[in-house]
Order: C-alpha cells, then sequence, then structure tokens
C-alpha cells in the first residue's frame, strides 16, 4: 500500500509542478486532519510520518501511560500498554498506529478535498507571481492546439496553458500548432478564486508593445506613442513624437533599410501601419492622420464638441475616406475628434451659397420683426 501511496503522491506533484516536499506537508495536515475528525480529544496527539526516502507513511496516535482510568484516547492504562510493551512505565508515550482504511469514506474524502484545495491555492498563488507584473504586457507563446470547429488556440508560455478566444485573433489569421506568436495581456481575471490570464492579438496596445521591442528609442523614452487607433488585420495608425531634436521620431520607427516596421508587420500578418507626426496643434495633427491622402485644410468647428471640417483635393476625397471608410475612422479615432471630410470643389459650392443662405437669413429676421 505504501508504494501506491508514494506513487500516487509523485503522480499528483508531478501533474500540479509542486515541489515533494510542499506535497508532504500538505498530505500530513490533511491526514491529521481526518484523523481528528475520528479522535476530537486527541487533536495535539496525532502524529502523521511520510518518509519517501524509505516509504514510510503512518499516522500514529501518541498515548501517556497512567494508573489510572484514563480519561480518553490520549491516555491508556499501564496493564493494557504493557501487553504492547512490558518494558514500558507510568509516564512514558507509546506510539499507536491508526489504521488509515479505517478512517471511513467521509474523513478520506474530506483528506482528499483538502488536499485539492492546497494544490489549488498552490497553483493559483504561483499563477498570480508569475503573470503579476505581466498584466498590459506582451508575451511569446507557442501555440499547442486549435479547436476546429471554434478556433479558439490554446498556448502555452512558461509552461502555463493560455487560451486565445476565436474574437481574439486577427482576422484571417491562421494559427498552426507549433507557430510561436506574441500577444498581449489585457487582464487577469478572477484573482481570488482560479486565475484567468486573458490574451489578445487584436488590442491595439500590442501593436504599441511591438513598436517598444523593436524601437530602442521608444522603449528608452525619447521617441513616444502619443495614440494609436487600429483595425486589427486591416490597418493601424500610431502617432509618435520626438523629444530630442536630433532623433527622426518616424525614421526611428521605421528604422533602417524599413527592417522595424517590416518585423512588426510580419509579426501582425501583413497589417499596413501608417506612422504619423503628432502635433499639439489639433487640425495639423488631423491633416496628418488623414494620410495618405493630401489635406489643404482642417478647420476646427468646435474644440469642447471635438468636431472639424477636412478639406482635401477633389481627387483625393476617395483615398481620404478610405475603402469602407477605414481612413478617415481610424484617423478619427486617433485624433478624437469627428472628421467631416469634403472635397475642394464641394467646399467652393458651400461657400458660393453661403452669402445667399445668410441673406435670406437676415430678410426672414426682418419681416418677423415688422
Amino acid at each position: 500500500m505504501n508504494n501506491e501511496f508514494f506513487e500516487a503522491l509523485a503522480d499528483l506533484g508531478t501533474e500540479n509542478s509542486v515541489d515533494a516536499e510542499i506535497m508532504i506537508e500538505k498530505v500530513k495536515s490533511a491526514m491529521q486532519k481526518a484523523a481528528q475528525r475520528i479522535y476530537p480529544d486527541c487533536k495535539e496527539n496525532i502524529r502523521v510520518d511520510i518518509d519517501p526516502a524509505n516509504r514510510i507513511f503512518s499516522v500514529v496516535l501518541l498515548q501517556e501511560v497512567v494508573d489510572e482510568e484514563p480519561i480518553n484516547a490520549t491516555q491508556i492504562h499501564i496493564d493494557v500498554a504493557r501487553t504492547i510493551d512490558p518494558d514500558t512505565y507510568v509516564g512514558a508515550i507509546l506510539e499507536y498506529p491508526l489504521d488509515i482504511s479505517k478512517f471511513g469514506r467521509a474523513s478520506a474524502q474530506s483528506a482528499k478535498q483538502s488536499i485539492k484545495g492546497d494544490l489549488r491555492d498552490i497553483n493559483r498563488d504561483r499563477l498570480l507571481e508569475k503573470f503579476q507584473g505581466k498584466e498590459n504586457d506582451i508575451l511569446t507563446a507557442t501555440v499547442t492546439q486549435v479547436e476546429p470547429g471554434r478556433g479558439s488556440a490554446t498556448l502555452v508560455y512558461d509552461k502555463t496553458e493560455l487560451y486565445l478566444l476565436r474574437q481574439e485573433q486577427i482576422p484571417g489569421e491562421v494559427l498552426r500548432e507549433g507557430m510561436t506568436i506574441k500577444v498581449y495581456v489585457t487582464a487577469i481575471a478572477n484573482k481570488s478564486k482560479k486565475p484567468v490570464i486573458k490574451v489578445s492579438r487584436v488590442h491595439r496596445d500590442l501593436v504599441k508593445r511591438l513598436f517598444e521591442l523593436e524601437v530602442p528609442e521608444i522603449y528608452d523614452g525619447t521617441v513616444e506613442v502619443k495614440a494609436i487607433s487600429r483595425e486589427a488585420g486591416s490597418r493601424s495608425k500610431i502617432a509618435v513624437v520626438s523629444h530630442d531634436p536630433n532623433v527622426d521620431a518616424i525614421g526611428s520607427c521605421i528604422g533602417p533599410k524599413r527592417s522595424r516596421i517590416s518585423a512588426i508587420v510580419r509579426e501582425l500578418g501583413g497589417e499596413k501601419i501608417d506612422i504619423i507626426p503628432y502635433s499639439e496643434d489639433p487640425a495639423e495633427f488631423i491633416a496628418h492622420a488623414l494620410s495618405p491622402a493630401k489635406v489643404l485644410k482642417v478647420t476646427i468647428l468646435d474644440e469642447e464638441e471635438r468636431t472639424c471640417v477636412a478639406i482635401v483635393p477633389n481627387d483625393q476625397l476617395s483615398l481620404a475616406i478610405g475603402n469602407r471608410g477605414q481612413n478617415a475612422k481610424l484617423a478619427a479615432k486617433l485624433t478624437g475628434f469627428k472628421i467631416d471630410i469634403k472635397s475642394d470643389q464641394d467646399a467652393a459650392v458651400m461657400e458660393e451659397e453661403a452669402p445667399v443662405e445668410e441673406i435670406a437669413e437676415e430678410a426672414a429676421v426682418e419681416e418677423a420683426a415688422e
């Protein structure tokens, strides 16, 4: 039986990645609790011995030898004690081995649940310790399984399994077993019970972290990422500014022979990335954000409501708006402004019509006054 116990103990420790010493202490604690339920008056007199090296596993009840009627199981009468050990004496302590097989189903189940609970706590603490400093950061993980129907992927990072849900994967990206990918840790949920590490490939800050990894000037703070907007799998816009007049923010992000930007694009499966120069002047920033379209003029209509009109050449209107409005949407997200994009022809027509409208309004006011 002892051999089976130690094999089961080793398997349990391996499955839960728990050191043998910790496992032994947890089992000792659980067995003591189980024995105490059967001998409630003997709490301090129960000892559990577990020695993997010598394959010793025993639970003993320590009994004091007395020459009067025992008050409970912690005592044994001298006459009875001498049938066990003829050389014993009053005041000696005898070790009475308990038969664990007779603890009963309830006690065994209770011990099992106690060990499971301890292992859950150990695994929770270890998981939190491993990932606590990685929230809102980037990890490199290996794809180990992809569910055919749902498309969710199982990843492994430092011997820990993570789950990348389908909606957190880049649209159009095909993950395969053995692939190494980078994911962004969006949150650690359910910290008090069973922590869940939530990861994403579509979060906009994945792009920011990738730039920090590839661009030393961003990592050391010389170049700052001011804003990011993203439609995962299609296009991202990132606004940057240099805090050193001798350092070109956009050039730093692109890198020699486009090496830095190319590495990021590859990691994102070919996603296009527009690097935009940030400006404190909203009109200038909005004009840059609408690239690759050329912007003739930006008029801020309302600072508080954050609305504006951008005028572009007639042949640049579709480029400024983008396919299905994508370029305009990304520019709006990047700048925080609602952008009304008009061609220069439309703007000219509006300016010509404006005086007529103003005259009509004045005439209506005068007529009402009469």
